[in-house]
C-alpha cells in the first residue's frame, strides 16, 4: 500500500481536532473530507476509516507508543506509526516518523492485548460499569462487538418503492446490497459506498438506518388512521418509518425541544413523500398537556448514554463521563413519568435507548411500573438487543399497554 503525505496528514489534522480540541469524529471527518477535491474515494475512504479506527483504539495505541494526553502533533504521528505497524504497511521515511521499532510495537501489542480495557480501547470507569452491569462473559463479548466497524443498511421507504425496485435501481448504478432476514425493509450494503449521491436516495427511495432502529416501527403496533405521537423525533429517522407504516393515514405527531431537529425532519419527510407528520417543538409543559390521554401510540426514545452504537460514535467512549450517566437517568425518568400520560386507555408506549445498560433500559421501566403514574399501565413486551448477538447496534426496547 502506498502512503499519500497529505492523506496522513490529513488524518494527523482529524485526531488533533478530536483528541485535543473535543470535537465530534463524525462532524471533522466530514469538514477533513470537505478540504480536496481532487480525492477520490479510495482516499476519502482511508482518511475517514483510518481516522475512526484510530479514534476507536486510542487508549491502545497511545499506550503502545508511549504517549499520554494532551497529545501533541508527534505524538499523533506516534500513534499512527503503531496502527500503520499493527495494519503490515511499511512506514515512509518521513521526517514526522521518528525510527519506529516494529518489534517492540508488536510485542507491546501482544502484551497490552491480554487486559480487555487495553484491548478494546475503553476507560477503567466504562469498563468496570459494563462488566457490573452485564457480567464479565457478556460485556466482554459485547465491547467487542461494539469496536467492529458498523455496516451500512438502508431502510427501503415503502411510501415511494418496493425493496425488489431499490435493489434493482441500486444495482443498476453499482451499488451492490443483501437483504436482511427478520428485517423486512432493509437492504445492506455489500460494500461501503456513497449512497447520498445516489438518485434513489434524492428521490427518497430510501433512507440510511440501522437494522436495530428498524425494529423500533413494528414493535410500536402502528396501523394506518391512528394518532401517534413521536416524543423524542429528533431529525425523524424513526418518525419517518412510522409514517410509512402508517401509509400517510392519521396523524403522526413528532415532537421535540430542538427546533433545528424538527427542521431536518420537515426536509426529510419532504423527499420522503411522507405528508401525515406534524413537528411541534416542546417549549413549554403545555405541549404534552394538550395532548394528554390522546394517543393510539406513543414513542419514547429517550436520550442515552448511546452505549449500544458506539460502533457508529466510537469518540462517545472518550466522552461520556460517569456523572452523565447519573443526570441522563434523571431525564429519562422525568420524560418516561411526563410523556407517558400522552397514551389514551387501550393505547400502547414504547421506551427505546440505544444503550446496553440495565440502568437505563428495564430498571427504568420497573421503576414506572411501580409508581403512581405507571400503575394503570403492563408491560407486554421487552427486548434486549446486542451487538454481539445481532450483528447491529445495541438497543433496548419495551412496549406497555394502558388499561
Amino acid at each position: 500500500m502506498k502512503l499519500h503525505r497529505n492523506l496522513v496528514f490529513a488524518v494527523i489534522d482529524a485526531l488533533n481536532l478530536i483528541f485535543t480540541e473535543g470535537q465530534y469524529a463524525d462532524k471533522v471527518v466530514e469538514k477533513i473530507l470537505k478540504r480536496d477535491k481532487r480525492w477520490g474515494s479510495r482516499d476519502r475512504g482511508f482518511i475517514a476509516e483510518t481516522t475512526y479506527e484510530m479514534v476507536r483504539y486510542k487508549r491502545l495505541y497511545a499506550k503502545i507508543s508511549e504517549v499520554n494526553e494532551p497529545y501533541s502533533r508527534s505524538n499523533l504521528f506516534r500513534m499512527w506509526a503503531v496502527w500503520a505497524v499493527l495494519k503490515g504497511i511499511q512506514l515512509p521515511d518521513w521526517k514526522q516518523i521518528a525510527p519506529t521499532p516494529e518489534r517492540r510495537i508488536k510485542g507491546r501489542f501482544d502484551e497490552f492485548s491480554k487486559i480487555r480495557k487495553y484491548r478494546e480501547s475503553i476507560p477503567d470507569w466504562l469498563d468496570a460499569l459494563g462488566e457490573g452491569a452485564l457480567g464479565e462473559r457478556l460485556w466482554t463479548k459485547e465491547i467487542a462487538a461494539l469496536n467492529q466497524q458498523a455496516e451500512v443498511v438502508l431502510r427501503v421507504n415503502t411510501l415511494k418503492t418496493t425493496k425488489d425496485k431499490l435493489q434493482k435501481e441500486l444495482m443498476d448504478g453499482g451499488v451492490l446490497t443483501d437483504p436482511l432476514k427478520g428485517y423486512p425493509l432493509a437492504l445492506k450494503l455489500r460494500e461501503r459506498s456513497n449512497v447520498f449521491s445516489s438518485d434513489s436516495f434524492k428521490n427518497g427511495w430510501f433512507e440510511v438506518q440501522d437494522a436495530s432502529s428498524q425494529l423500533v416501527g413494528d414493535f410500536l403496533d402502528v396501523k394506518p388512521g391512528m394518532r401517534v405521537v413521536d416524543a423524542c423525533a429528533g431529525a425523524g429517522g424513526k418518525t419517518l418509518h412510522l409514517a410509512a407504516l402508517m401509509e400517510n393515514k392519521g396523524q403522526l405527531i413528532a415532537l421535540d425541544i430542538y427546533a433545528n431537529k424538527l427542521k431536518e425532519l420537515k426536509r426529510r419527510a419532504r423527499r420522503n413523500s411522507a405528508h401525515n407528520i406534524e413537528p411541534r417543538i416542546i417549549e413549554s409543559t403545555k405541549v404534552i398537556k394538550k395532548l394528554h390521554n390522546s394517543a393510539d401510540r406513543v414513542l419514547i426514545d429517550a436520550p442515552c448514554t448511546g452505549l449500544g452504537v458506539l460502533r457508529r460514535n466510537p469518540d462517545a467512549k472518550w466522552k461520556l463521563q460517569p456523572e452523565f450517566l447519573e443526570k441522563i437517568t434523571k431525564t429519562q425518568k422525568e420524560i418516561l413519568f411526563g410523556y407517558s400520560k400522552m397514551v389514551k386507555p387501550g393505547g400502547k408506549l414504547a421506551y427505546i435507548t440505544c444503550s446496553i445498560l440495565p440502568v437505563e433500559n428495564e430498571k427504568q421501566v420497573q421503576g414506572f411500573l411501580e409508581s403512581e403514574e405507571g400503575k394503570n399501565f403492563a408491560l407486554v413486551d421487552e427486548k434486549h438487543i446486542y451487538a454481539s448477538k445481532s450483528g447491529f447496534d445495541g438497543f433496548y426496547m419495551a412496549l406497555m399497554v394502558k388499561k
